[in-house]
Parts: structure tokens; C-alpha cells; sequence
């Protein structure tokens, strides 16, 4: 059975970090592109940040550009998004995902991902 499973969200303080993970199951994780989405109460899912196979490419959102930084350990078949200087409109349900295509702007869209994990919750609020 394929399965994404996040964990790390929580309360923080704004300017707080966590680091959220995105481990695997029933597949290999290493033959996948990973992303990380957020959405919002009343938002549309919107893209944070992805990663390919081999960690050669990457992308951020803009409003988290040099706060967020996305990693992967595929001998873990886990995926991490450090997120820092964190700010109260991040506040959201993170989730992960994973394409099986290739590497393209439609790494964006939450429409090309064929998995999805059940999503975790972060706070930011003092």
C-alpha cells in the first residue's frame, strides 16, 4: 500500500522553526519528484517547494525563498522541509506529495501528483 506520512507541525512563535518530514511506504521514494503544498482555511492548495530524484533541482515559493530549504534522504525514503524565521501567514496544513513524471513548471500544480500524504498542521502564533 502506498503511503506519505508527514509529522513535525505544531505551535510555534513567529521567527520559530520546524522541520517537517515526509516518509514513504510501498514505493520507492528515489524514482518519485517530491513536493511540499500548504493551504490555508478558505486558500487554495498552493506549492511551497520540490525536489527531483537526484536533488538537482529545486524550487521555492516566493514567500518563502531563503526561510525554507527542502532535502531529501532517499536511503530513509523520507523528505524534509526545514522551515525558518517562520511568519503567522504561513500557517497552514502541509502535506506532501509525489510525481512520478518528470521535472517541469508543472511541479507546481498539485493536479501532476499521483500520492499524497494526510497533512500536517502548523501554527505560527504568538
Amino acid at each position: 500500500q502506498v503511503q506519505l506520512v508527514e509529522s513535525g507541525g505544531g505551535l510555534v512563535q513567529p521567527g520559530g522553526s520546524l522541520r517537517l518530514s515526509c516518509a514513504a511506504s510501498g514505493f520507492t521514494m528515489d524514482n518519485y519528484v517530491i513536493g511540499w503544498f500548504r493551504q490555508a482555511p478558505g486558500k487554495e492548495r498552493e506549492g511551497v517547494s520540490g525536489i527531483t530524484t537526484s536533488d538537482i533541482k529545486t524550487y521555492y515559493a516566493r514567500s518563502v525563498t531563503g526561510r525554507f530549504t527542502i532535502s531529501r534522504d532517499n536511503a530513509k525514503n523520507t523528505v524534509y522541509l526545514q522551515m525558518n524565521s517562520l511568519k503567522p501567514e504561513d500557517t497552514a496544513v502541509y502535506y506532501c506529495a509525489a510525481h512520478s513524471g518528470t521535472w517541469g513548471p508543472w511541479v507546481t500544480v498539485p493536479g501532476s501528483y499521483d500520492y499524497w500524504g494526510q497533512g500536517t498542521q502548523v501554527t505560527v502564533s504568538s
